[in-house]
């Protein structure tokens, strides 16, 4: 990914390339219904030959306004550019959100950012789009300023999956409270994932037969304690191969030993300290549970190998392909 294609300002001498259309958003986890209006914007703009832009802001527009209740990101910035470039996107502007920013009015956000800042000549948003200081703009808002400065509005609906709009809450909800990553990677189109790390670990995988490697994470979204079959791949060695593996998260209750990340990959004998690597939920396994002994330990985390080598066989490819 090239940086120029991040553009952290709002002057627009930084952000004219040339005329495109804009889907604007948080676009947190990139799911189906981001690549919903991905895909719009792109037809409207392969057919001028203007460009396909995503539009983000950064921080977190909650995490400025109401603190106390900005959610958990389920990607951060850099890999939500990356993947939403690899959704479609010709490029993306990430535009720092302060309090100045949020006192906009719906007027100078139109003028300034969409018409200056990226010489829009169209825009694509959901039907819950708002936008302007205190959310006072509005679909009806940005058809006015449309029709008066010669710019198109579209408006696409939310997709559906199993009866429910998917967005970024319904994902962080299932996710954080069910651990339900299966449903999670088909409307995210790809896995969740979490980067980390490896860090020097107790050694108690090891002394029960299965080294681990401890991951130090990030403050994004991680799924509900337990243990899932993972996918993983070292990200600083060019060529790493995708690797299997199972992990843990959560407290240890066996040894109360406190949170972590541990993934214990399978067939790997390698020396992993101080690389970094992703790994990719592909499906529960368990919950997390107290065990009486080392041995009922071991017996279960032979069993939990059992049963994520065969949900790794039958895995979807196209869901681990950004690992």
């Amino acid at each position: 990914m090239k940086k120029e294609h991040v553009h952290r300002s709002r002057a627009p001498e930084l952000m004219r390339r040339t005329h495109s259309v804009v889907t604007p958003g948080n676009h947190d986890g990139v799911h189906l219904g981001h690549r919903a209006l991905i895909n719009a914007a792109k037809r409207t703009a392969d057919a001028h030959g203007w460009q396909t832009l995503a539009m983000c802001f950064e921080p977190h527009p909650t995490a400025v306004l109401a603190p106390e209740r900005a959610p958990v990101l389920i990607t951060d910035m850099n890999r939500r550019v990356e993947i939403l470039k690899g959704a479609g996107c010709d490029d993306v502007v990430v535009l720092p959100f302060d309090s100045e920013f949020s006192k906009m009015t719906p007027d100078q956000f139109v003028q300034r950012v969409l018409l200056d800042a990226c010489d829009a000549k169209g825009v694509v948003v959901g039907p819950d789009f708002h936008f302007g200081h205190k959310r006072s703009g509005n679909i009806v808002t940005l058809r006015q300023w449309g029709q008066r400065e010669g710019f198109s509005v579209e408006l696409v609906e939310p997709v559906m999956f199993e009866g429910d709009a998917v967005s970024s809450t319904r994902l962080r909800r299932i996710l954080s409270e069910d651990g339900n990553v299966e449903d999670a990677a088909v409307m995210m189109t790809r896995v969740h994932e979490t980067t980390g790390l490896i860090v020097q670990g107790d050694q108690r995988g090891r002394e029960l037969g299965f080294p681990t490697a401890n991951l130090e994470v990030g403050p994004l979204l991680l799924p509900k304690d337990g243990v899932y079959a993972v996918v993983a791949r070292l990200l600083d060695e060019t060529g790493s191969p995708l690797l299997h593996g199972v992990a843990n998260l959560g407290n240890r209750p066996t040894f109360g030993a406190g949170r972590s990340v541990e993934v214990h990959l399978f067939g790997f004998d390698g020396d992993l300290y101080g690389k970094r690597m992703r790994v990719g939920f592909v499906a529960r396994i368990r919950g997390e549970s107290k065990f009486d002994g080392l041995e009922a330990l071991r017996e279960q985390i032979d069993r939990d190998c059992d049963q994520a080598k065969n949900a790794l066989q039958q895995r979807n490819p196209d869901l681990v392909r950004w690992i």
